[in-house]
C-alpha cells in the first residue's frame, strides 16, 4: 500500500473547494436537463415514446452503477485522477448528445453524462482532505448540496435554453461547462498522493452493473410495462438474484469493488439505508410538484402553469438546498451527524405536510417545496459525514460512492411509486385524455411524508460514534490505516 505523500497547494482550499463544487453541480445539472423536452423527444429523434423515456433512464442507471466503481478507483488510484477522467467524460458525452439526430448516439451520450456524476462522491471524500479541520463540515456540507441544487436549478435553465435557441443548445452548453470544469480540475485541484494500488476487480464491476442495472430497469418502467408484465418480474428478480451472486463473490474477494464487510457495520448500514429513504422523499417532491403546477387549471386542482414557468417556481428549492449547508455544519459540530440527519429527514417529511396543506396556487406550493429543500440540505450533508466517520481512510472515496447509490436507488423507487399512484387515481379530462386526480397528488404527498420520516427513524439506530477508538476503523484485513492519512 502507498504512502501519502506531502503535496504543495499552489490554491487556497476556498478556490480548491469552489471547483469540487462545480464539478458535482455540473454533473448534477445532467439529472434535469431533458425534463423540458422529453416529449417532443420522439419527434426529435424519429423514435417512439417508449424508447425516448431512456434519454433520462440511461444517465440514472450509468450514475447509479458509476458512482461506487468511482469511488473506488478514486482509493486505487488517487482522487484527482478520477475527476479529471470523469469531467472529461462528461465533456465526450455531452459532445455527442449535441451532435446527435437519431436515438443511439443521443442515448450513448445521456449515459456517458450519467457516468461523468462519479465525480461527485470523490469530490465529497477529497474535501475532506483538502479543507482545514475547524471547516471540514461546512466543506463537506457544501459540496453535498450541490447534489440536489443541480436537480432544482436543471429544469428551470435547460426550459429556458430549450424554448429560446434549440435543443441542441443544451448539450453545447453542457459541453462547453464539461471543458470548464475538466481545465480547472487540472489546474486548481491538487495532485494529492493518496492512492492506495490494489487489485481491479472486474467481476466485481460487471456484476454489480448487470445487477443493478436489471433490478433498476424493471423498477423504473415497472408503471409503463406493467407490474405483473414478465418482462418486468424477470428483470426486477433477475437483477436480485445477480446482486446475490455479485456479493458472495465480493465477500470472497481480496480486493473487493465494494468492502461489504464494512458496508453491515451498523453506522454505515443505518446510514445508507436512511440514504434510500431520504432520496426517495427528495425525488417524489421534484415528480409531483412540477406535474400539479402543469395541469390545466380547468381540473379545478391544477396551477396551470408552463414548463419554464413551473420550473421557476421549484427553482427557489435548489437555492435553500445550499442556504441550508451552514445550517448543517453547525449541527454537525453541535449535536452529531446522526441527528443531523435525522433532523433533515423529519424537515423533509414536515415539506409534505405543507404541501398536503398549500395546494391551492404556485406561490403556496412553493412553500412546501421550500421545507423540503431546507431539510434536504440538512441531511445530504450529513450523510457523508456518517459514512467518512465510520469507513477505514482508504475506502473513503468507495464509502461515499455506495452511499451515493443508496440515494439513486431511493430516487429510483420513488420515481416508480410516485408514477404508480399517479396513474392508478385518474379522472377524464376530455374523451380518451386522462389525468392524475387530485386524490393522486395528496396521495404522493402522504407517502413521501411518510418515507422521509422512516428515514428520519433508521437515522437514530446509527450508534453514536465513540473518540478515539483506531480499531474500530481497522480494515477486515488489519492494514495499517496510519499510512492513508493524505497531506496536502
Amino acid at each position: 500500500m502507498s504512502t501519502s505523500t506531502p503535496t504543495r497547494r499552489v490554491f487556497s482550499p476556498a478556490a480548491i473547494i469552489t471547483v469540487l463544487c462545480l464539478g458535482s453541480l455540473s454533473g448534477a445539472l445532467m439529472q434535469s436537463l431533458v425534463i423540458p423536452i422529453q416529449s417532443e423527444l420522439p419527434e426529435l429523434l424519429n423514435t417512439d415514446p417508449g424508447s425516448a423515456s431512456w434519454a433520462i433512464t440511461a444517465t440514472l442507471l450509468a450514475a447509479a452503477v458509476t458512482m461506487p466503481v468511482s469511488g473506488r478507483l478514486a482509493d486505487m488510484y488517487g482522487k484527482k485522477r478520477v475527476l479529471v477522467a470523469s469531467a472529461a467524460i462528461l465533456a465526450v458525452g455531452s459532445l455527442v448528445a449535441a451532435m446527435a439526430s437519431t436515438l443511439a448516439p443521443f442515448l450513448t451520450g445521456r449515459a456517458l453524462q450519467g457516468v461523468a456524476m462519479g465525480y461527485i462522491p470523490v469530490a465529497i471524500s477529497l474535501v475532506r482532505e483538502i479543507a482545514p479541520k475547524e471547516k471540514a463540515n461546512s466543506a463537506v456540507a457544501t459540496v453535498s448540496a450541490t447534489l440536489g441544487v443541480g436537480g432544482a436549478l436543471g429544469l428551470p435553465l435547460s426550459a429556458w435554453i430549450a424554448d429560446s435557441y434549440s435543443w441542441h443548445g443544451l448539450f453545447w452548453l453542457s459541453t462547453v461547462l464539461a471543458l470548464v470544469i475538466l481545465v480547472l480540475t487540472l489546474v486548481v485541484v491538487p495532485n494529492v498522493s493518496d492512492g492506495h494500488p490494489a487489485h481491479i476487480d472486474v467481476v466485481g464491476i460487471v456484476g454489480l452493473a448487470v445487477g443493478l442495472s436489471a433490478a433498476l430497469i424493471g423498477v423504473s418502467k415497472g408503471s409503463s410495462w406493467g407490474w405483473g408484465d414478465p418482462e418486468t418480474v424477470g428483470s426486477i428478480l433477475g437483477g436480485v438474484l445477480v446482486l446475490i451472486a455479485w456479493g458472495a463473490y465480493e465477500l470472497r474477494a481480496s480486493d473487493p469493488l465494494v468492502d461489504l464487510r464494512i458496508s453491515a457495520r451498523r453506522p454505515v448500514l443505518f446510514t445508507n439505508l436512511a440514504a434510500v429513504l431520504i432520496g426517495f422523499g427528495m425525488m417524489a417532491q421534484s415528480i409531483v410538484m412540477p406535474q400539479l403546477l402543469q395541469l390545466p387549471e380547468a381540473t379545478g386542482f391544477g396551477l396551470g402553469q408552463t414548463i419554464l414557468q413551473a420550473g421557476l417556481w421549484m427553482a427557489p428549492a435548489g437555492f435553500m438546498m445550499m442556504l441550508f449547508a451552514p445550517v448543517s455544519s453547525g449541527l454537525l459540530t453541535k449535536i452529531g451527524a446522526r441527528i443531523t440527519l435525522s433532523i433533515g429527514a423529519v424537515v423533509v417529511s414536515l415539506g409534505y405536510v405543507a404541501s398536503l396543506m398549500l395546494m391551492g396556487s404556485p406561490w403556496q406550493l412553493m412553500i412546501g417545496a421550500l421545507i423540503g429543500a431546507a431539510g434536504v440540505g440538512i441531511g445530504y450533508a450529513a450523510m457523508p459525514t456518517l459514512i467518512l466517520d465510520n469507513v477505514p481512510a482508504h475506502e473513503a472515496g468507495s464509502g461515499v460512492g455506495v452511499n451515493a447509490l443508496m440515494r439513486s436507488v431511493g430516487t429510483t423507487i420513488a420515481g416508480a411509486v410516485m408514477a404508480a399512484i399517479l396513474t392508478s387515481k385518474t379522472i377524464e379530462l376530455a374523451p380518451g385524455t386522462t389525468i392524475p386526480s387530485e386524490g393522486a397528488f395528496q396521495l404522493c404527498f402522504i407517502v413521501g411524508a411518510g418515507a422521509a420520516l422512516a428515514g428520519a427513524l433508521v437515522a437514530l439506530l446509527v450508534p453514536r460514534l465513540r473518540r478515539p477508538d483506531p480499531e474500530a476503523l481497522q480494515p477486515v484485513d488489519d492494514v495499517d490505516e496510519s499510512a492513508t492519512v493524505a497531506a496536502v
